[in-house]
Protein backbone atom coordinates (compact mmCIF):
# COMPACT_ATOMS: atom_id res chain seq x y z
CA UNK A 1 0.00 0.00 0.00
CA UNK A 2 1.16 3.51 -0.84
CA UNK A 3 0.59 5.85 2.09
CA UNK A 4 -0.18 9.39 0.87
CA UNK A 5 0.45 12.18 3.36
CA UNK A 6 -0.34 15.87 2.90
CA UNK A 7 1.93 18.63 4.20
CA UNK A 8 0.42 22.07 4.64
CA UNK A 9 0.64 25.25 6.68
CA UNK A 10 -0.15 28.94 6.53
CA UNK A 11 2.12 31.37 4.72
CA UNK A 12 5.50 31.62 6.49
CA UNK A 13 4.76 28.57 8.63
CA UNK A 14 7.69 26.54 7.30
CA UNK A 15 6.10 23.72 5.29
CA UNK A 16 8.93 23.92 2.73
CA UNK A 17 11.48 23.32 5.50
CA UNK A 18 9.59 20.19 6.61
CA UNK A 19 9.38 18.98 2.99
CA UNK A 20 13.14 19.46 2.52
CA UNK A 21 13.77 17.37 5.66
CA UNK A 22 11.50 14.62 4.30
CA UNK A 23 13.44 14.67 1.01
CA UNK A 24 16.76 14.41 2.87
CA UNK A 25 15.31 11.40 4.71
CA UNK A 26 14.73 9.84 1.28
CA UNK A 27 10.98 10.32 0.81
CA UNK A 28 9.45 11.63 -2.44
CA UNK A 29 7.70 15.01 -2.12
CA UNK A 30 5.18 16.32 -4.65
CA UNK A 31 5.18 20.13 -4.64
CA UNK A 32 1.62 21.05 -5.70
CA UNK A 33 2.30 24.76 -5.98
CA UNK A 34 5.33 24.28 -8.26
CA UNK A 35 3.46 21.74 -10.39
CA UNK A 36 0.52 24.15 -10.69
CA UNK A 37 2.89 26.88 -11.93
CA UNK A 38 4.44 24.52 -14.45
CA UNK A 39 1.04 23.30 -15.70
CA UNK A 40 -0.29 26.84 -16.25
CA UNK A 41 2.73 27.52 -18.47
CA UNK A 42 2.95 24.22 -20.37
CA UNK A 43 -0.41 22.41 -20.53
CA UNK A 44 -2.21 23.57 -23.73
CA UNK A 45 -5.67 22.69 -22.39
CA UNK A 46 -5.11 24.56 -19.12
CA UNK A 47 -3.62 27.55 -20.97
CA UNK A 48 -6.71 27.79 -23.21
CA UNK A 49 -9.07 27.68 -20.22
CA UNK A 50 -7.05 30.28 -18.30
CA UNK A 51 -7.10 32.56 -21.36
CA UNK A 52 -10.86 32.00 -21.54
CA UNK A 53 -11.11 33.23 -17.97
CA UNK A 54 -8.77 36.26 -18.09
CA UNK A 55 -8.29 37.02 -21.79
CA UNK A 56 -5.37 36.27 -24.13
CA UNK A 57 -3.18 39.10 -22.83
CA UNK A 58 -2.79 37.27 -19.50
CA UNK A 59 0.01 35.34 -21.27
CA UNK A 60 2.50 38.00 -22.39
CA UNK A 61 5.59 36.31 -23.96
CA UNK A 62 3.94 32.92 -23.54
CA UNK A 63 4.23 32.97 -19.74
CA UNK A 64 1.31 33.48 -17.36
CA UNK A 65 1.33 36.92 -15.74
CA UNK A 66 1.00 35.60 -12.17
CA UNK A 67 1.14 39.05 -10.56
CA UNK A 68 -1.86 40.16 -12.62
CA UNK A 69 -3.74 36.91 -11.90
CA UNK A 70 -3.05 37.30 -8.17
CA UNK A 71 -4.42 40.88 -8.24
CA UNK A 72 -7.56 39.80 -10.11
CA UNK A 73 -8.44 36.73 -8.02
CA UNK A 74 -7.51 38.40 -4.73
CA UNK A 75 -10.43 40.78 -5.08
CA UNK A 76 -12.82 38.24 -6.62
CA UNK A 77 -13.64 34.94 -4.91
CA UNK A 78 -15.74 33.69 -7.84
CA UNK A 79 -12.82 34.18 -10.22
CA UNK A 80 -10.52 32.37 -7.77
CA UNK A 81 -12.93 29.41 -7.58
CA UNK A 82 -13.11 29.24 -11.39
CA UNK A 83 -9.32 29.37 -11.67
CA UNK A 84 -8.96 26.61 -9.05
CA UNK A 85 -11.50 24.47 -10.91
CA UNK A 86 -9.18 24.62 -13.95
CA UNK A 87 -5.87 24.04 -12.15
CA UNK A 88 -6.76 21.55 -9.40
CA UNK A 89 -7.97 18.67 -11.61
CA UNK A 90 -4.79 19.00 -13.71
CA UNK A 91 -2.59 18.96 -10.60
CA UNK A 92 -4.56 16.00 -9.19
CA UNK A 93 -3.98 14.03 -12.40
CA UNK A 94 -0.28 14.88 -12.28
CA UNK A 95 -0.15 13.68 -8.65
CA UNK A 96 -1.78 10.35 -9.56
CA UNK A 97 0.83 9.75 -12.29
CA UNK A 98 3.61 10.77 -9.89
CA UNK A 99 2.29 8.31 -7.25
CA UNK A 100 2.52 5.48 -9.76
CA UNK A 101 6.14 6.41 -10.47
CA UNK A 102 6.95 6.51 -6.74
CA UNK A 103 4.86 3.53 -5.62
CA UNK A 104 7.95 1.56 -4.52
CA UNK A 105 8.76 4.03 -1.76
CA UNK A 106 5.57 3.09 0.14
CA UNK A 107 5.31 6.56 1.70
CA UNK A 108 4.91 9.80 -0.27
CA UNK A 109 4.19 13.40 0.67
CA UNK A 110 2.09 16.03 -1.09
CA UNK A 111 2.88 19.64 -0.27
CA UNK A 112 0.02 22.11 -0.76
CA UNK A 113 -0.69 25.52 0.73
CA UNK A 114 -4.46 25.02 0.42
CA UNK A 115 -4.81 21.36 1.37
CA UNK A 116 -7.74 21.96 3.73
CA UNK A 117 -9.32 24.91 1.89
CA UNK A 118 -9.81 22.85 -1.28
CA UNK A 119 -10.78 19.57 0.38
CA UNK A 120 -7.75 17.80 -1.19
CA UNK A 121 -6.92 16.39 2.26
CA UNK A 122 -9.86 13.97 1.94
CA UNK A 123 -7.99 12.15 -0.85
CA UNK A 124 -4.97 11.53 1.39
CA UNK A 125 -4.40 9.06 4.22
CA UNK A 126 -2.91 11.51 6.73
CA UNK A 127 -2.05 15.21 6.99
CA UNK A 128 0.74 17.20 8.63
CA UNK A 129 0.20 20.85 9.56
CA UNK A 130 3.28 23.05 10.06
CA UNK A 131 2.55 25.91 12.44
CA UNK A 132 4.28 28.96 13.87
CA UNK A 133 3.09 32.03 15.80
CA UNK A 134 1.49 34.66 13.55
CA UNK A 135 4.01 37.43 14.33
CA UNK A 136 6.93 35.12 13.49
CA UNK A 137 5.26 34.03 10.22
CA UNK A 138 4.71 37.67 9.22
CA UNK A 139 8.35 38.52 10.00
CA UNK A 140 9.57 35.56 7.89
CA UNK A 141 7.44 36.46 4.85
CA UNK A 142 8.35 40.17 5.01
CA UNK A 143 12.06 39.19 5.01
CA UNK A 144 11.65 36.42 2.39
CA UNK A 145 9.39 38.17 -0.15
CA UNK A 146 10.26 41.80 0.49
CA UNK A 147 6.60 42.73 1.01
CA UNK A 148 4.92 44.92 3.61
CA UNK A 149 3.40 43.59 6.81
CA UNK A 150 -0.10 44.67 5.69
CA UNK A 151 0.31 42.69 2.43
CA UNK A 152 1.22 39.57 4.41
CA UNK A 153 -1.75 40.08 6.73
CA UNK A 154 -4.07 40.44 3.72
CA UNK A 155 -2.73 37.17 2.27
CA UNK A 156 -3.16 35.46 5.65
CA UNK A 157 -6.76 36.65 5.87
CA UNK A 158 -7.50 34.67 2.69
CA UNK A 159 -6.27 31.42 4.23
CA UNK A 160 -8.20 29.18 6.61
CA UNK A 161 -7.51 30.16 10.26
CA UNK A 162 -4.77 28.10 11.91
CA UNK A 163 -7.08 26.93 14.72
CA UNK A 164 -9.47 25.45 12.17
CA UNK A 165 -6.61 23.65 10.39
CA UNK A 166 -5.38 22.19 13.68
CA UNK A 167 -8.73 20.43 14.13
CA UNK A 168 -8.40 18.80 10.70
CA UNK A 169 -4.72 17.81 10.83
CA UNK A 170 -3.49 14.38 11.95
CA UNK A 171 -0.06 15.68 12.97
CA UNK A 172 1.23 19.11 13.91
CA UNK A 173 4.82 20.32 13.59
CA UNK A 174 5.57 23.34 15.77
CA UNK A 175 8.01 25.52 13.83
CA UNK A 176 8.30 28.32 16.40
CA UNK A 177 11.79 29.49 17.26
CA UNK A 178 11.91 27.52 20.53
CA UNK A 179 11.11 24.11 18.99
CA UNK A 180 13.44 21.83 17.02
CA UNK A 181 11.74 20.69 13.83
CA UNK A 182 13.85 17.62 12.97
CA UNK A 183 12.92 15.47 16.01
CA UNK A 184 9.23 16.25 15.41
CA UNK A 185 9.46 15.19 11.76
CA UNK A 186 11.37 12.02 12.65
CA UNK A 187 8.70 11.14 15.21
CA UNK A 188 5.90 11.58 12.67
CA UNK A 189 7.75 9.53 10.04
CA UNK A 190 8.20 6.73 12.58
CA UNK A 191 4.42 6.64 13.23
CA UNK A 192 3.63 6.79 9.50
CA UNK A 193 6.05 3.93 8.79
CA UNK A 194 4.35 1.77 11.40
CA UNK A 195 0.93 2.60 9.88
CA UNK A 196 2.25 1.70 6.41
CA UNK A 197 3.71 -1.59 7.67
CA UNK A 198 0.74 -2.27 9.90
Amino acid sequence: MLLRVGVTGGIGGGKTLVCKILEVLGYPVFYSDLVAKSITDTDPEVIEKVKGLFGNDIYPNGKLNRKKVAELVFANDTLLKELNSIIHPAVALSFEQWCLQNAKSGLVFKESAILFETGIFRELHKTILVTAPEELRIKRVVERDGVSESEVRARMAKQMPEEQKKKLADFIVDNSSNQLVLPQVLGIVQILTSIKNG
